[in-house]
């Protein structure tokens, strides 16, 4: 295990600068926002050919993975500049839940998942693992009793394989397996859809077990640690797109012959909103950084950053609401479709309070009301 002695790197590497570009030419040309709102309003939010490009075009899918399973060999830092872009399109795909938390828990189950690890780098499958999506890192797992219900699993609607665990493990378990049941939800965020998963005794038998129980849960947890540190970067993206569409709006938007936004009281509150984006900035790069240099301040980092970047994505997401006036409660604009991605990341992969209580617990300082030590 390495150890990061030096301050941790918050830029940005020419390298991951050109993936952005690419990743943001793609999501532009083919998966802009108002796609994404035509696509909610469908029923049907995601789209398969845009899910191809990325995954398999650009190879994102497998920046985590190893060369010699298939994969980019990158890091955390290149995946969370994928989920920055993809925040800021809020677009509909299973990137966090399948090329980073179910990747990065059959990463740590070792040699018995890398079958499926090729073919989640390739692009050619879709894994998520059947945890509640509010499960947070430090938070307890689902009943691993065969045929319970998993409810509020994110994008088990679009996957070929379901990570569940077991009463003796791990197992990959193909959604198509009867015995398996995937029903569809009625969630707050349109663009993540959620979904209940039932897998019976039968279909847990017919998968394949890739950990023990012993190594299964220290995997999921890694899992669930990953996705939490990189979600940040999604959370950081949607709030950079809400601070720069609310000062484009406020700057054309006029009033008594003059731009709104030149009024002191909105300068006010766009100049708190920027620093909350570059607060926000630093702390999910600090844990993108940690998690690629596998640091041991890894959930201290990813704790910080989700303390952070949660209120603040939601803050930024209500501003572009207001600031926009009449037009930003109207479903025609994309702001709500921010919002409720905002809303739903608050609670994903733990909530902000729970991630307090990481805090207190990691650095040792007692909650309020608590006794003193």
């Amino acid at each position: 295990m390495s150890t990061r002695d030096a301050a941790p790197d918050l830029l940005y590497s020419e390298a991951e600068d050109d993936l952005r570009a690419a990743v943001r030419s793609l999501l532009t040309d083919r998966g802009d926002v108002p796609a994404a709102l035509a696509r909610a309003e469908s029923g049907a939010p995601y789209d398969t050919a845009l899910w191809t490009s990325l995954t398999s075009g650009i190879g994102a899918a497998g920046l985590l993975v190893p060369e010699a399973l298939g994969g980019q060999g990158a890091s955390h830092r290149e995946a969370a500049v994928v989920l920055e872009e993809l925040g800021r399109a809020v677009t509909p795909a299973p990137y966090l839940t399948s090329s980073v938390i179910a990747t990065q828990t059959l990463l740590a189950c070792g040699t018995d998942g890398e079958q499926l690890l090729r073919a989640l780098a390739e692009g050619r499958t879709v894994a998520v693992l059947a945890v509640p999506l509010s499960t947070g890192p430090g938070a307890p797992l689902p009943n691993s009793a065969p045929g319970s219900e998993i409810r509020a699993v994110a994008d088990a609607a679009v996957a070929e394989v379901l990570l569940v665990l077991g009463p003796d493990g791990l197992y990959a378990v193909e959604t198509a397996t009867p015995g398996v049941t995937v029903r569809a939800r009625t969630p707050l965020d349109v663009t993540r859809p959620l979904s209940t998963v039932t897998v019976d005794a039968a279909a847990l038998a017919a998968g394949t077990r890739i950990a023990d129980a012993a190594a299964a849960e220290s995997a999921v947890r890694r899992g669930l640690l990953t996705g939490a540190g990189l979600l940040a970067s999604e959370q950081l993206g949607l709030a950079e797109w809400c601070l720069a569409q609310t000062v484009r709006h406020t700057r054309e938007r006029h009033q008594f012959n003059r731009p709104i936004g030149s009024f002191q009281a909105l300068k006010h509150r766009m100049a708190q909103l920027w620093l909350e984006v570059a607060s926000a900035r630093a702390a999910a790069r600090n844990a993108a950084d940690a998690l690629a240099t596998d640091s041991p301040d890894t959930p201290l980092a990813v704790a910080v950053a989700q303390a952070y970047c949660g209120p603040a994505a939601v803050h930024a997401a209500e501003e572009c609401v207001q600031l926009h006036g009449g037009i930003g409660m109207t479903w025609e604009h994309p702001a709500h479709l921010y919002l409720k991605r905002a809303k739903s990341d608050e609670i994903a992969l733990g909530s902000t309070g729970s991630h307090h209580d990481s805090l207190a617990t990691l650095t040792g300082l007692p909650a309020p009301g608590a006794p003193l030590r």
